[in-house]
């Protein structure tokens, strides 16, 4: 039985849901099972026409505009991404959360395929409780 890693993505920014696909790759390149749940800001950049401006966290919003450049001109994949690169490869779930999708009034057909279904948070704990570790992001 393989091992299982749970995400909490809280973050909408580029960098912390970098940071989620970062680690997703790495869990799945080590034989980890992964499952995500998106919820708060990061359930916006799910969306399957997402228009929120891409930004970083406070602790690089004064070198931004440089990061994202640079970022671009090394095409660096999205965390979203990396995440789908992930799932392609192994055993990756991506849920987006239920109270938050109702309070922003986002349906499962508004977020990109790669999240498989909206839960519960109870649901969603339900499943950590066989992870060896859970990650907030």
């Amino acid at each position: 039985m393989a091992k299982t890693m749970s995400i909490v993505l809280d973050s909408g920014t580029i960098d912390k849901i970098a940071a989620a696909g970062v680690i997703t790759s790495g869990a799945v390149a080590n034989g980890v099972d992964v499952n995500i749940f998106v919820t708060f800001w990061a359930l916006l950049k799910f969306r399957k026409n997402d228009d929120t401006p891409n930004k970083l966290s406070y602790d690089g919003a004064d070198i931004s505009d440089m990061v994202l450049k640079k970022m671009g001109e090394k095409k660096v994949q999205s965390g979203i991404e990396m995440i789908k690169n992930a799932k392609e490869i192994g055993n990756v779930h991506v849920y987006g959360c239920a109270l938050m999708s109702d309070v922003m009034d986002i349906k499962k057909e508004d977020l990109d395929d790669i999240v498989e279904d909206i839960i519960g948070v109870s649901e969603f704990v339900s499943m950590s409780e066989e992870s060896y570790t859970t990650l907030f992001i």
